[in-house]
């Protein structure tokens, strides 16, 4: 699976360029409680989640990251992100560096404060099969997050299941060890129940079947000026519960090559997420990036090497803001 960076151009991968035709309607003001909010993101979506986290960590209250690794560690070089940060070749990433690095920017305003992760929770799963990610990178990351956190981060790395480059779940998707589309494995474990209970602490059993809404939204309003790399539509997922009001948020972010252009609706329907958040009262939003000539990003994947500017993991990259914005908007009141 080359999925976290840009492989060959593929024509596939090139038309692949939004979610959908048409205009959708607006993201909607649910009135989200900005305290219950978290990201979770498998491969390229875990280091947009844990960029985001980093960047904005006043705002958001846990991460649940799927087969990624640590803040900071491409630092804007194409080179790093398909060596260190992927295959730990020639070495991976110095978490002690990073965090040094990332203290530095909360110094410079360029990231939220550092002393915001008290009381954060980390999830971080990896299987141990996974030939795209090495699996090291996910224990760099949860060293990082235990030197800028400290023990007022909660933090559970599990790494030892015989599990392929692709997030987990029950019973959808490829084979367990393989790392192929749509990139859910079908592994008899239910990562996305582990990540939300991890977060949110633990629930009763979700329904068989997620009965919220599913909707397509219109990103186009959210992105700030010069964004790059963003798709037309977005997809949010609300529980009957939610639509009043007052429930939490978890931001999920697709890998590459599994936006809705490359696999359709099948992470945002079938990962799994949708269920617990019918359990724990949670709305569910699927961001998408879209494939593309210019910036060269031809799999859709979120921007964690800097092919969008140079400050694309700090408080003022576009996709970094975007999120921003897409939090303000849902913790509006209608």
């Amino acid at each position: 699976m080359r999925c976290l960076a840009p492989a060959p151009l593929l024509l596939a991968g090139l038309l692949a360029t939004g979610c959908g035709g048409g205009a959708e309607p607006p993201l909607p003001a649910l009135r989200i409680d900005t305290q219950r909010v978290a990201v979770a993101g498998l491969s390229s979506g875990a280091y947009m989640a844990t960029q985001v986290h980093v960047a904005l960590n006043t705002r958001i209250h846990g991460a649940a990251l799927f087969a990624g690794g640590p803040y900071g560690c491409a630092k804007g070089t194409l080179e790093t992100a398909l060596g260190p940060c992927m295959l730990a070749e020639p070495a991976g990433p110095d978490p002690d560096a990073l965090a040094r690095e990332a203290e530095a920017r909360a110094r410079d305003g360029r990231i939220d404060p550092v002393a915001a992760f008290a009381g954060d929770r980390v999830f971080l799963f990896h299987g141990r099969l996974d030939r795209t990610v090495n699996p090291a990178l996910s224990q760099a990351s949860a060293a990082l997050y235990r030197r800028l956190g400290g023990d007022s981060i909660t933090l559970t790395l599990i790494d030892d299941q015989p599990v392929g480059h692709a997030l987990p779940t029950q019973d959808t998707g490829s084979p367990c060890d393989a790392s192929e589309s749509p990139w859910l494995a079908r592994c008899g474990i239910d990562g996305a129940g582990l990540a939300m209970q991890a977060l949110f602490g633990e629930a009763e059993r979700p329904p068989a079947a997620a009965g919220g809404r599913l909707s397509r939204f219109d990103q186009r309003p959210l992105l700030p000026s010069g964004a790059k790399g963003l798709a037309d539509t977005g997809y949010l997922y609300v529980p009957a519960a939610c639509e009043a009001g007052g429930c939490g948020l978890v931001i999920a972010f697709h890998g590459c090559q599994q936006d809705a252009g490359s696999v359709g609706e099948a992470f945002v329907r079938e990962a799994g997420f949708n269920r617990w958040a019918d359990a724990l009262g949670l709305v569910v939003v699927y961001p998408q990036a879209r494939s593309s000539y210019v910036p060269l990003n031809p799999n859709a994947c979120w921007d964690w090497w800097g092919y969008g500017g140079s400050d694309y993991d700090t408080r003022t990259g576009g996709q970094v803001a975007f999120v921003a914005a897409l939090i303000d908007r849902l913790a509006a009141a209608n």
